[in-house]
């Protein structure tokens, strides 16, 4: 889609159990998504705006990644990416 890679950014991060989940933004396509790596299986991950979300998980083998459909942002800190490991545990990821 001519989003990622060089017309994408990291704006957020969080350690989250083994799992890093990352807000990825592209200010050329004005959208947002939620990326996980060093995930699990069973790991799940959401992207959040004001009035959208998607969601994400991880299906495949231990240190996977993982990543959620774009939501529709007009700048980087209207999203939040949060996780919720397969063992329970959560955490986000919020731009400044």
């Amino acid at each position: 889609m001519g989003c990622g890679g060089r017309f994408a950014d990291t704006v957020a991060r969080a350690t989250v159990g083994g799992g890093l989940v990352e807000v990825r933004h592209s200010k050329a396509c004005g959208a947002a998504w939620a990326r996980i790596t060093q995930a699990s299986p069973g790991d799940t991950l959401r992207i959040t705006t004001g009035s959208s979300e998607q969601d994400g998980t991880v299906e495949a083998d231990a240190d996977a990644d993982a990543y959620t459909p774009m939501v529709a942002v007009k700048k980087a800190s209207d999203a939040e990416a949060c996780v919720t490991l397969a063992s329970g545990e959560t955490g986000c990821a919020t731009p400044e």
